[in-house]
């Protein structure tokens, strides 16, 4: 079940057209991420300190463009379970249209190396994969 996080579009966040510039899709991914980590109980003040998950890669896919004065939703949801990094996708969208599809994939990390995920949250990342 995805977790949702909105934000009205400021206009800081928009380029003189009035569309967002692409760079603040990654900053609603990152909102929607500590909301996502929350939801399968894994609060951020408590993972970071054990194995702190830092973003591997990130991939985005537009198909349209949000815009000044509209409201983004971000449904973020658990898209693949590997040893040491988990992908998490966020659909952003403005009511039922689609703007864009963010990925990105976290590595759980200790002292600076991808570290396997401790068995604790291996099952919540688990039943967050099966969930989706």
């Amino acid at each position: 079940m995805p977790v949702t996080w909105s934000s009205p579009v400021r206009f800081v966040e928009c380029d003189q057209q009035g569309v967002v510039f692409n760079a603040h899709y990654l900053v609603w991914a990152d909102e929607a991420s500590t909301a996502w980590w929350a939801s399968i109980g894994l609060p951020w003040e408590e993972i970071a300190p054990r194995v702190d998950p830092v973003v591997k890669a990130s991939a985005l896919e537009w198909s349209s463009s949000a815009r000044w004065g509209d409201t983004v939703e971000v449904d973020a949801q658990a898209e693949r379970l590997g040893r040491t990094s988990v992908t998490v996708r966020f659909t952003v969208r403005v009511g039922e249209r689609v703007c864009c599809v963010v990925r990105n994939t976290y590595v759980g990390t200790a002292g600076g190396a991808a570290t396997p995920w401790p068995d604790d949250v291996r099952e919540r990342l688990e039943s967050a994969l099966s969930a989706g």
